[in-house]
């Protein structure tokens, strides 16, 4: 009787055992979490810390991020991910697509434009708005469970924010234009009045502007209207290389600004103060 007691604690032990140290490897197991544009994935990283990997498909500061096309290699990446995070209305399409086939059983998505509500139609560049990446770093941090993570994440965000206060006091209500609405949430956060939205959304959808946004354009460069004109330094053809010419010949200052966060930024927050040291830099 003895002999049977013994081998079924025997067995019990064995089993209990096995879960500890099934939980042990759950526990120490590595987040693998890709994101469809490198600033997202930078978040993730600082967020998860050591306990994620991050692959991040949009990275190159020199391409055209319009131009992108998913390969082999990038639907696997996405089939093996943990977490996925993707801009959303309709930047990152070609990422909706790759969801749509067979996954990672419980793998969680991210769609950075349901954190902050925008629906399509509305300006794509999200990363470009001060209130996207605290909300992406929360979400984060809820599932990932790094508390402490997002706390120094937000400390770490409050230089950039105090440098939106002083361009903001310091360029009160400032009339600026683009070749394409990429710096419009940032305009629209340091309350400036972004020009020619039209021309810059068909340039943004590969469409050709109608020859009264061109002139009107043209107009709002030769008369000063402007004092500052944003170009992307990662899309340029001939209509817009010739908008640049027109402000440079009028004595406005022409400024070029990324979509893709360059692998010489330490992190979202240093860009993004870089970018605006090159704002202030430019109106002086």
């Amino acid at each position: 009787m003895n002999e049977c007691i013994k081998n079924i604690f025997c067995v019990f032990l064995c089993f209990f055992v096995a879960i500890i140290l099934a939980s042990s490897i759950m526990a120490t197991e590595v987040i693998k979490i890709v994101a469809a544009e490198n600033v997202y994935g930078g978040i993730a990283q600082q967020i998860g810390d050591s306990s994620v990997t991050v692959v991040s498909i949009m990275n190159n500061p020199n391409q055209d991020p319009h131009e992108f096309q998913a390969d082999s290699a990038t639907a696997k990446a996405v089939a093996d991910a943990d977490i996925i995070i993707y801009n959303g209305i309709g930047y990152d399409s070609w990422m909706e697509k790759l969801l749509g086939t067979r996954g990672k059983p419980g793998r969680q998505v991210i769609k950075v434009s349901d954190l902050v509500g925008a629906k399509m139609g509305d300006n794509p560049h999200l990363w470009y708005d001060p209130k996207t990446m605290p909300a992406l770093a929360t979400r984060l941090s809820n599932m990932l469970s790094k508390k402490t993570e997002l706390l120094i994440f937000l400390q770490s965000m409050q230089p950039f924010l105090d440098k939106i206060v002083i361009l903001k006091e310091r360029y009160h209500g400032i009339s600026v234009s683009a070749t394409e609405p990429l710096f419009g949430l940032m305009a629209s956060a340091l309350d400036w009045k972004m020009l020619n939205n039209g021309y810059q959304l068909a340039i943004m959808n590969g469409t050709e502007p109608s020859f009264k946004q061109i002139i009107d354009f043209q107009k709002s460069l030769t008369s000063k209207k402007i004092q500052l004109l944003f170009y992307n330094s990662q899309v340029m053809n001939p209509a817009t290389a010739q908008l640049q010419k027109i402000a440079q010949q009028n004595g406005i200052p022409v400024l070029g600004i990324a979509e893709t966060q360059p692998a010489t930024s330490k992190n979202y927050q240093e860009w993004m103060i870089q970018q605006l040291s090159e704002v202030e830099r430019a109106l002086k």
